[in-house]
């Protein structure tokens, strides 16, 4: 007969998974109390920072159609599960364990989609959603069509966006200081090709004038 405590552990945690927006995996070994109690304070109020157990949490995460998850769980682990804004809370996450490396970041699910540590990294240097967004879109020589969507994109798709901008960045740059003379040519055959002054037509000469007989 199931452990009546074992399936109500397992019905809270699918219920948190349930209501957060993302959640973060960690392994907090060698964090003391106090240091826990600061993580959570650091979170918000919109986030909890549970220690879970391992096989408990796996039911969980099966129930609610996170398996890849599964492989994380190993270790001491404890799990932020966010109802607030992600990207505060990847911040929050991200800067506590600068300062306490023992704070090791999993990896996570927002939007339904998993996230690696990467990822997660990720997220905590973009700004809130609407200022990331409205940067993108004022950024962005698209349709209309596609800035809506842009506006519609889950914020999981919007941190892949930004590691992999992140990732090309530099070698966009190394390509310019390379080359800087090409990139000047193609700017003045872009202008070129783009200028809206029309070229002016010959004059065309005055019509003769007639003389009326008398």
């Amino acid at each position: 007969m199931p452990n009546p405590d074992k399936v109500g552990a397992v019905a809270e945690i699918t219920s948190r998974f349930n209501r957060s927006s993302a959640v973060v995996l960690t392994d907090y070994r060698g964090l003391t109390v106090a240091q826990l109690k600061e993580l959570r304070t650091s979170l918000g109020a919109t986030s909890t920072y549970a220690v879970v157990k391992n096989t408990l949490t796996k039911r969980a995460v099966s129930a609610v159609g996170y398996d890849d998850l599964a492989p994380l769980l190993i270790g001491p682990t404890a799990i932020a599960f966010i109802e607030g804004e992600p990207v505060e809370a990847a911040k929050a996450l991200r800067n506590f364990s600068r300062t306490n490396p023992l704070l090791i970041i999993k990896g996570g699910v927002l939007d339904g989609k998993m996230l690696s540590t990467e990822e997660i990294n990720s997220l905590a240097d973009l700004e809130s959603r609407e200022v990331l967004l409205g940067r993108l879109a004022g950024g962005m020589k698209a349709s209309l069509s596609k800035a809506a969507a842009l506006f519609q994109a889950p914020l999981s798709q919007v941190a892949r966006l930004a590691a992999a901008l992140a990732e090309k960045k530099p070698a966009a740059e190394a390509a310019s200081d390379a080359a800087p003379e090409a990139s000047a040519a193609e700017a003045a055959t872009e202008a070129a090709a783009t200028d809206p002054t029309p070229t002016p037509e010959p004059a065309e000469p005055p019509a003769a004038s007639a003389d009326t007989p008398s």
